[in-house]
């Protein structure tokens, strides 16, 4: 057995009390700590859009929270009905700022379904805002428990997988950890529960280009929290992994259709194609809100396009230009890892493993875990 590892405070990228919320502005990380204020479901937007928050869990939450702030200091004349209908178009609209990751789209359905309902069985405004917070409210404070759930199935999976070994290194893609949640993470949460247990030699982290949230973010999580790592160019992965020093390729989601292909931050099936070469192990983490059972296939999966000066500039976009004037860009924020790549799917629910035909059947999963 591992020597345990005392934890430190978790970092907080989301600071809520009810009417108020502040965001940390991951772009100035890890040089500057900044929160901006957020006002109403316009500034959520932004701070979506613009990648001040970020994470298909933290987005989600955040462009809820961004409208319970609103909804708690509005003063809203009309019915019950046109209450609910007034917090679905704003629901919308968030939903707008990020169309890949599910997790936004889900929670905005299921929180208008319930405004809707509430709106029927009372005369009263107030009732159906209160009943919008305090779901906004909840959908915080369960994904941390969420995601504890998620790193400790992981861990205790990843080690029944490791062959013997008593530490492993694993390598992991873009930021997942407290920074993109509400806290501790998902795919970032997993190494985090095998460091807590004395089971982690080293992780690494790719630095993720254009938006360097590999460098910028999980480097930051992983120094913070004193978890031995090294960080590795995106082009270096292959020769890492043929020097056999990886273990276990861990991402997160920002959705994953009902054969189990992957939708993840640009760069991701790039590493899954490397571990299968290597011959080495390729998870998913993420939250049952991630996996959308109405896609059959990651084809159908809509692929978001970034800005072009992500490229064209320095520093993701933010500093000067380096790339010659007049080239065109291709810049998705987003590619599809086959199913076929990956070895299982780690949610809070347990290890969504494949059957004896090699294919994931998720929707039983969730069924029978719903």
């Amino acid at each position: 057995m591992g020597e345990a590892n005392a934890a430190p405070e978790p970092l907080q990228a989301i600071c809520y009390e009810r009417g108020s919320l502040r965001l940390l502005d991951q772009r100035k990380l890890p040089l500057e700590s900044i929160y901006l204020d957020i006002k109403d479901s316009k500034d959520g937007w932004d701070a979506i859009r613009e990648m001040v928050v970020r994470g298909a869990p933290a987005i989600a939450i955040a462009a809820a929270l961004s409208l319970a702030i609103e909804v708690h200091n509005h003063e809203f004349k009309g019915t019950p009905a046109e209450a609910a209908d007034f917090i679905v178009k704003k629901l919308e609209f968030l939903v707008s700022s990020r169309p890949t990751a599910v997790n936004l789209s889900d929670a905005a359905t299921k929180l208008g379904d319930l405004v809707r309902k509430t709106s029927e069985t009372t005369s009263e405004v107030e009732t159906v805002f209160k009943a919008y917070i305090e779901a906004a409210e909840a959908m915080l404070e369960n994904d941390v428990a969420d995601n504890k759930a998620i790193g400790s199935h992981g861990s205790i999976f990843l080690r029944k997988k490791s062959e013997g070994l008593k530490k492993l290194c694993v390598l992991t893609h873009c930021n997942t950890g407290s920074l993109a949640t509400a806290g501790y993470g998902t795919a970032l949460g997993v190494i985090r529960a095998l460091h807590a247990g004395g089971y982690l030699d080293k992780a690494f982290c790719t630095e993720t280009r254009p938006f360097n949230q590999g460098s910028r973010l999980t480097a930051y999580e992983l120094v913070h929290d004193k978890i031995p790592a090294t960080l590795v160019a995106d082009s270096a992965v292959a020769a890492l992994m043929k020097s056999g020093t990886v273990n276990a390729v861990v991402v997160g989601a920002d959705r994953i259709a009902a054969n189990g292909d992957t939708a993840n931050k640009i760069g991701t099936y790039s590493l899954a194609l490397c571990a299968k070469h290597h011959g080495v192990q390729f998870y998913v983490a993420a939250p049952l809100t991630s996996i959308d059972l109405a896609l059959s296939s990651g084809q159908q999966i809509v692929i978001e396009e970034r800005s072009p000066k992500e490229l064209l500039n320095s520093e993701g976009g933010l500093g000067k230009q380096v790339a010659a004037s007049g080239i065109s860009v291709w810049n998705p924020a987003f590619d599809v890892t086959p199913a076929s790549l990956i070895t299982a799917i780690i949610t809070e629910k347990g290890v969504i493993t494949k059957t004896a035909d090699d294919a994931f059947d998720i929707k039983s999963f969730v069924e029978s875990t719903s």
